[in-house]
């Protein structure tokens, strides 16, 4: 529990921020020359690379067994990239948008061979509450750094939003060079996490049983359907639902909603199982008629708790999942199908979503609750398979 609740405190200062800079980094590439259309294809292409390199990264850890050098390089090229963007000129949007694709590639990197990691811890204190705890904490840190962010604005509020935007970058610099720290202490003290998991090695390759194809349908399908945050925060500006000064607020409160949420359906998936994914996705299918069909700021607001209940979910009971259902020989490689699948779905859904709210707001909101929806079904077909098998 001690590996577990320290390497969720790095997470805490990692997403503190990368967090912390999304909040900000849209209106930024802006001031720096970027378009409208440039800021969403490197958006766009950044989560991309930062999923899809996941399944490379899997593949590396479990046939190295590295796991310590992918995590501290990993977290390294992240946390570092944010704290650079301070230093780009004034019309640096070129420098910028590397460096935005630079942090999510160390994101990539890293994912897998962490994942694992905390799998080996988690396995002896109940994966759903191992996994949650990690969630907690990070979602705790995605909280603090918008909010930190906010604060700093509102006190230096004087000259160019440009130059702000740069001292809030140097400022995330702290947290950045907390996290590499903690990250070699980790490994330090940690040298061996994989000897907290007292079960046997299996000798089973990896293979894809039916279970998990099902399971990964019902992520992708849950993936496409979850509309990014970017819109959420689009339909709150255009509707003057929110003060635009707040809009950064609103995402802080999401996470929120997610780290609490990530702690109680972690508790129900060491009870239930996969049940406790159908029970989170029925609450969240729902987000995205409270948000983009109405104007009403309370509405908005229940359907931004929804969303922040399927990330919680999303970020913890998925996980605990497939540490369940992949052999932990190739855990880093489950865990990169798993989040390679993911990242494309999303990929995919929010630029479908994206599109659809240009057309009519009512059809976004139609695929959105069809898709998860459609999730909850393969689901149960997964539960039913993994009974069988």
């Amino acid at each position: 529990m001690a590996f577990i609740v320290l390497m969720g405190i790095v997470s805490l200062f990692s997403d503190m921020t990368h967090e912390g800079a999304r909040s900000i980094l849209g209106e930024y590439l802006n001031l720096a020359g970027a378009s409208a259309a440039t800021i969403g294809f490197v958006s766009g292409f950044g989560e991309l690379c930062g999923y899809s390199l996941r399944l490379l990264s899997g593949f590396i850890a479990d046939k190295t067994k590295k796991y310590w050098t992918l995590v501290i390089v990993g977290y390294t090229l992240q946390v570092l990239a944010i704290p650079a963007l301070a230093l780009i000129p004034e019309n640096g949007w070129i420098i910028a948008c590397g460096l935005i694709i630079m942090e999510r590639i160390g994101k990539a990197v890293k994912k897998p061979a962490k994942n694992t990691l905390v799998s080996f811890a988690a396995s002896e204190v109940g994966t759903g509450k191992g996994f949650a705890f990690q969630e907690f904490l990070d979602q705790l840190g995605a909280f603090l750094g918008p909010v930190i962010l906010f604060v700093i604005a509102a006190v230096k509020g004087t000259g160019s939003l440009f130059s702000t935007y740069r001292v809030c970058f140097a400022i995330l610099g702290i947290p950045a060079l907390i996290t590499i720290a903690l990250v070699v202490f980790s490994w330090i003290r940690y040298p061996n996490p994989e000897m907290f998991e007292k079960t046997k090695e299996e000798s089973e390759e990896f293979h894809l049983k039916k279970s998990f194809l099902y399971y990964m349908i019902a992520i992708c399908l849950f993936a496409f359907g979850f509309a990014d945050f970017t819109l959420i925060t689009l339909h709150a500006a255009n509707t003057q639902a929110f003060p635009d000064s707040t809009l950064s607020l609103l995402y802080a409160a999401a996470m929120a909603v997610d780290a609490f949420a990530a702690l109680f359906f972690g508790w129900l998936f060491d009870r239930i199982g996969l049940k406790a994914l159908i029970a989170s996705t029925i609450c969240s299918a729902f987000f995205s008629c409270f948000i983009f069909i109405t104007g009403n700021p309370i509405l908005i607001g229940i359907g931004i708790i929804l969303w922040g209940i399927g990330m919680g979910a999303q970020e913890s009971i998925m996980k605990a999942a497939v540490s369940k259902i992949i052999p932990r020989t190739m855990r880093s490689t489950g865990f990169g199908i798993f989040e390679t699948g993911f990242g494309i779905a999303w990929f995919l859904g929010s630029w479908m979503l994206g599109a659809l709210y240009d057309f009519k707001p009512v059809s976004l909101v139609a695929v959105s609750v069809t898709a998860q929806l459609m999730a909850v079904l393969f689901y149960v077909i997964c539960i039913k398979r993994q009974k069988k098998e």
